[in-house]
């Protein structure tokens, strides 16, 4: 009775505009802590070499971005005293 209607099967690929959030949909641009936090200093360089040091079991994520902003001030101070 209902033959002039075709129903057409979705195909089950996996498109990226269809998909709402979840896994695979927008692909986004790895932003570093560096630029996060406006700095010039590696945020993870310091992190790593902190975790390497020993200086303590755990290490919090601010501690690592406070220490390279230190040294980037530090060395900025330096470089304008040396003119």
């Amino acid at each position: 009775p209902c033959e002039s209607r075709r129903i057409t099967p979705i195909s089950n690929t996996n498109n990226s505009t269809m998909v709402k959030g979840g896994r695979g949909g927008s692909k986004k641009k790895a932003t570093s802590r560096s630029a996060k936090a406006g700095l010039q200093f590696p945020v993870g360089r310091v992190h790593r070499h902190i975790k390497l040091g020993r200086y303590a079991s755990r290490i919090g994520a601010g501690a690592p971005v406070y220490l390279a902003a230190v040294l980037e001030y530090m060395a900025a101070e330096v470089l304008e005293l040396a003119g």
